[in-house]
């Protein structure tokens, strides 16, 4: 189909011309000092994303699935116990994920739609008198349910219990698009990936870390090596890397900070929360429910919209591609055939949020869900009208 591609799920995102042609020079020795250079720009420009200036940073070549692995062996050992707070389909595989390397989860089990209650975390904590959690895992976003929960409570609850556990926060689907305060929030390891808030294509496993959690890294007895932070830390001091890095990816997450820095995080944080806004009104109007039980806690990244009763979200997705190439994110888990994802993250404006609503609407009536065709894209007009910089008819 011709003109532009849409690629409305909550990531990979449409990569910018801007990182695309950086990614397209010629490679440069990675050993060499061009590389340590490049090296030295992008760790420091990561750690103003995660809002630290005591965490290190690693790049690992891998994915957020490699992310939470690296972030598991490298700070715990088999037979530790963890709690796992479980909303969704992706906070469930962090578990797993520790549960394979002997790591006991032990879990925290709200339904779909619903954040991680902070009550909840400070009464397990409170109930662990011999101090054998070690750690509390939590996403900030829940990709799959479009929920954010709030991290900041979270470790305000850890405080009140006055539990040493370590923090360790997936902010896949919410860095680089809504505010994450790694040191405010004394978190101990962030783990992402590249292909959502920065930009990027899939292929790198992105973590901050804590001093405490590199002294944690010292003691942990998970079996690693490709995923091993202290060669990784070692030899980024000299501006390189144990093993082949995926320079490419390295060129453009240059670039993609590089965006980011001239359009200023709080403007990123803005524009998404905005774009959000106009897309839960749009979805409200077309007289479908957001899977979020508590509005507030909606995510600024994707929103998670419940099919009409009867219809199965799966065929749609397929009928959506097939009839206007519009691919949108599907149910995964326990909502499976029951919700679809719409993604509003990375480099997206305006006049591409509402090209996608309208493919919505379209699709869901020739589908045969009787949505008031249009409603959908008004409300979202709307809003955006009057929101618009300097107000209504000033310019978007």
């Amino acid at each position: 189909m011709p003109g532009r591609p849409f690629l409305q799920i909550p990531g990979p995102t449409l990569v910018p011309d801007r990182v695309v042609r950086a990614m397209s020079q010629p490679l440069i020795d990675h050993r060499g000092p061009q590389f340590a250079n490049l090296l030295k720009g992008v760790l420091e420009g990561l750690k103003k994303v995660f809002q630290t200036s005591r965490g290190d940073i690693v790049l690992n070549p891998g994915s957020g699935t490699g992310a939470w692995e690296s972030c598991l062996v490298n700070t715990l050992s088999p037979g530790d116990r963890v709690l796992g707070c479980v909303n969704g389909h992706f906070s469930a595989r962090f578990c797993d994920v520790a549960s394979a390397h002997g790591i006991e989860a032990e879990r925290i089990e709200v339904p779909y739609g619903a954040s991680t209650p902070a009550d909840r975390v400070e009464e397990q904590l409170r109930a662990d008198v011999n101090r054998r959690i070690k750690a509390v895992l939590v996403l900030h976003c829940e990709t799959s349910t479009g929920v954010v929960t709030d991290i900041g409570a979270i470790r305000r609850a850890m405080d009140r219990a006055d539990h040493p556990a370590l923090l360790l926060i997936d902010v896949v689907s919410s860095l680089a698009c809504t505010d994450f305060r790694f040191d405010e929030w004394r978190v101990d390891v962030a783990l992402t990936g590249p292909q959502k808030g920065l930009m990027l294509p899939p292929g790198m496993a992105i973590l901050a870390v804590s001093p405490k959690a590199r002294e944690a890294n010292r003691s942990a007895k998970c079996g690693r090596y490709f995923w091993d932070w202290a060669p990784v830390f070692e030899r980024n001091a000299r501006g390189e890397f144990p093993y082949t890095p995926a320079t490419a990816l390295i060129f453009g997450l240059k670039e993609s900070l590089a965006m980011l820095e001239e359009e200023g995080l709080p403007n990123v944080f803005a524009r998404h929360a905005r774009l959000a806004e106009a897309c839960r009104r749009a979805v409200t109007a077309m007289g479908l429910r957001i899977l979020a039980k508590n509005i507030k806690e909606s995510s600024n990244t994707l929103t998670a919209v419940c099919m009409r009763e009867g219809f199965d979200s799966d065929a749609y997705l397929d009928h959506a591609q097939k009839t206007l190439e519009l691919p949108l994110g599907p149910g995964l888990g326990d909502v499976k055939g029951k919700i679809f994802r719409i993604g509003h993250l990375g480099s997206l404006n305006e006049l591409e949020l509402l090209g996608a609503l309208a493919g919505v609407e379209m699709t869901l009536t020739s589908f045969g869900v009787a949505v008031p065709l249009g409603a959908g894209l008004a409300a979202a007009e709307t809003y955006l009208l009057q929101t618009a910089r300097g107000g209504p008819g000033k310019g978007l």
